[in-house]
């Protein structure tokens, strides 16, 4: 297990605040990965057609497909206040309830269009769960881009469900964050090997296995953008286990000893347990380390991933990070990253896009991590990037996923690689009074 670290971390690193235009992604895309988590659940969008693209866009949805997500489009009617917004939201509600009684949680889903006219989501909520109780209750969170990053719609998300989770005296783990079904069930597996149960999800795949907080629970995230989250399950008196995160086999090792060291597990077989798929994932992460090692990175503020990938990438892919830059940046939540993540980078809050582009421009990083939209325009002056969203929408988690990470990163310089490389001409054998390309 890994457990050295660095001589001084960046954990006491001075931050580079800054506020300027940001380049963001909507918060409804959270929407795509949490609509296949919650197979019972419904995301209702209340906004406009430019909301039902996008979401259409983004998840590939077929014309014969029926999702778990929609959205309810306010009319020019209803954007000049001609009409009676929450009447036709309770009717268009009633409507899909009818058709889909598959739906056992629902979520109102607030956009940029409904918050410029200030339609009370919360409120209506409030008022669709008491027409519609037991059977579905009603949740209500904000996915607009105004002021947020995209990831913040899953944190948003599961901190407006904590309230109404029920109440338990019993000491559960919950584990907390959205992941694919099958990094889940690997996760679930490690956590019943270790003999640590039971083990809690949030958010969980049915509304009928919800865990119940209480004092006695203790927490660990596998997303570091859970901020709210964070802060809405200690409200409710559970208690959070810091940890690095589950990037990498060094992450995952530090995330499972963790909670192994809560629940009482011995070293011991914390190492037999661990053994195998911690060498599987070392090998994996070594056959992508050859082509990043020595190789720098720069990270634009994006997903909030930025701060643990860079802690993976540096301690054991063997990159340089040259500026960290991260939306928010929770220490409570990072810091056992940051406390690894060696001196030197620049760490910064926040953005002001204008400077750090000159910042990036002027440091050349071997790669660039950044959003789509600043992706291209870096590309056509010869940097290579990494899209940040890539890495949220990809399986990434623990230590089957090690490879899969690393190839993220690698992949982009052997592409650019192949592209710089000098075209192969084999030289034609000729004979006296030849030419070089063999005619007479």
């Amino acid at each position: 297990m890994s457990l050295d670290s660095p001589a001084r971390g960046c954990r006491d690193t001075p931050v580079l605040k800054e506020r300027g235009q940001r380049e963001v992604f909507c918060g409804l895309t959270g929407i795509i990965w949490l609509h296949r988590k919650m197979q019972d659940a419904f995301f209702l969008v209340v906004g406009s057609r430019t909301c039902a693209h996008l979401l259409q866009s983004a998840a590939g949805v077929m014309i014969f497909a029926e999702p778990r997500f929609g959205t309810a489009i306010l009319e020019e009617k209803d954007l000049a206040g001609l009409a009676d917004a929450n009447t036709e939201l309770d009717r268009e509600v009633a409507r899909l309830l009818t058709r889909r009684p598959d739906i056992k949680q629902l979520f109102l889903v607030g956009s940029c269009p409904s918050e410029v006219i200030k339609l009370d989501l919360a409120r209506a909520a409030e008022r669709l769960t008491t027409l519609h109780a037991p059977h579905v209750p009603v949740y209500n969170y904000s996915g607009s881009g105004i002021e947020t990053t995209f990831t913040q719609g899953e944190d948003a998300c599961l901190a407006a469900m904590v309230p109404t989770l029920a109440a338990t005296k019993a000491r559960d783990l919950l584990v907390v964050g959205a992941l694919p079904d099958v990094v889940e069930d690997q996760c679930l597996s490690l956590l019943a090997q270790l003999g640590i149960g039971p083990v809690r999800m949030l958010p969980a795949r049915r509304a009928t296995d919800l865990p119940a907080v209480g004092p006695e629970t203790v927490f660990a995230l596998v997303q570091p953008f859970l901020g709210d989250t964070h802060a809405a399950l200690i409200r409710r008196g559970a208690r959070h286990l810091p940890a690095a995160f589950p990037f990498g086999e060094e992450g995952t090792t530090l995330w499972l000893w963790a909670v192994a060291q809560e629940f009482g597990i011995s070293r011991a077989h914390f190492d037999a347990v661990t053994a195998a798929p911690r060498a599987r994932a070392a090998k994996a992460v070594a056959a992508h380390a050859e082509t990043l090692n020595g190789k720098s990175v720069f990270f634009f503020p994006d997903s909030q991933l930025e701060i643990p990938l860079a802690r993976f990438l540096a301690r054991e892919c063997g990159m340089t990070p040259l500026e960290v830059g991260t939306p928010f940046l929770h220490a409570a939540i990072t810091g056992p990253d940051l406390d690894l993540l060696p001196e030197g980078p620049v760490i910064s809050e926040g953005q002001d896009v204008d400077r750090q582009l000159d910042r990036q421009h002027a440091a050349r990083p071997d790669l660039t991590v950044c959003g789509l939209g600043l992706a291209n325009p870096l590309e056509a002056k010869g940097h290579t990037t990494k899209w940040a969203i890539e890495l949220v929408f990809t399986p990434v988690h623990f230590y089957e996923q090690a490879g899969d990470l690393a190839a993220l990163f690698s992949r982009p310089l052997r592409r650019k690689a192949l592209l710089t490389a000098p075209i192969f001409r084999p030289e034609i054998s000729r004979g006296p009074g030849q030419s070089p390309g063999g005619q007479p």
